[in-house]
């Protein structure tokens, strides 16, 4: 049986993990902070972690990605997408009118995690203008909090699960701004992902250029661009070594045992780059009625 690291029960992370492995039996290990969830797998506790990298409304997560370039090494060996779903979650009988109308005004805090609420700002705008956030770990952190302060006023932003793992209420339901929200998941481990079968296959590494180099990126999307390569995602972040000094992040739509990735690879490294191989694996794309 495969052992898992995930963020808590009820969180988006949960709910998708239970997804992509839904017809297996697993061990789950649900940790409170991304960082433990890394290092689950790194100390050899869980086979894999599972860690959401990118969201259609909030862009990269930074912090997740910067663990998996700069503090582990743990290669992806899957990706799939998965809708996040955001509700407003506390307790009706606070909050609502004798005609059983939720009366935001008696809301004084709503807690969750920090992209959660980026992703419902206008909701938050609209209805809550008056309500302060707190940031916490995960969203279902913010709806455990809520559960354990009773008459206070607060609410949560998170998923039905949660609510319904602690016992609360859903005041407003799907509140994220647009209606296309999809959190994109990485399974990192040291072990292939081979439960499930995807025609679609992708490769992400990580390219620093040379200092010397003029002209370096361009001659690295060049070595892509005559072989017809394409590139779902480029985005640059910081060494961390030198000021101004960046690596670049790939997500190619291809899988490393081609023909033409691994030349294209060879042409950027005989310029002076540096390539690493962040991993080439199997990307599952859900609908939102999954």
């Amino acid at each position: 049986m495969k052992t898992i690291a995930v963020l808590p029960a009820g969180s988006v992370s949960d709910e998708a993990a239970k997804h992509l492995f839904q017809n297996e039996e697993v061990n789950w290990k649900h940790h409170r902070l991304i960082s433990d969830v890394f290092l689950s797998t790194v100390n050899g506790v869980s086979d894999y972690s599972i860690i959401p990298i990118e969201n259609t409304i909030e862009g990269s997560v930074s912090l997740h990605m910067d663990w998996l370039v700069h503090e582990v090494d743990l290669p992806i060996q899957a990706e799939w997408i998965y809708p996040s779903i955001q509700n407003l979650i506390g307790r009706q009988s606070e909050l609502a009118t004798e005609e059983g109308i939720i009366d935001f005004s008696r809301i004084n805090k709503v807690i969750s995690h920090p992209v959660a609420i980026a992703q419902c700002l206008q909701f938050l705008r609209t209805h809550l203008p008056h309500a302060v956030t707190e940031h916490v770990s995960s969203t279902a952190e913010g709806v455990r909090i809520v559960r354990n302060n009773p008459d206070a006023g607060w609410a949560a932003i998170g998923t039905m699960t949660a609510a319904g793992n602690e016992k609360l209420d859903v005041l407003s339901s799907e509140i994220t701004d647009h209606d296309n929200n999809y959190t994109r998941f990485l399974l990192v481990g040291a072990n292939p992902y081979t439960a499930r079968h995807s025609d679609t296959r992708k490769t992400s590494i990580l390219i620093t250029l040379p200092e010397d180099y003029p002209g370096a990126l361009h001659q690295v999307l060049s070595a892509f661009a005559w072989r017809k390569i394409n590139l779902s995602r480029i985005e640059s972040r910081p060494t961390k070594k030198k000021l101004g000094n960046y690596y670049f992040y790939i997500d190619i739509e291809m899988a490393l045992d081609t023909v033409l990735l691994p030349s294209a690879i060879q042409e950027i490294e005989a310029i002076g780059c540096q390539v690493r191989i962040l991993g080439s694996y199997p990307s599952f794309a859900e609908s939102k009625n999954v």
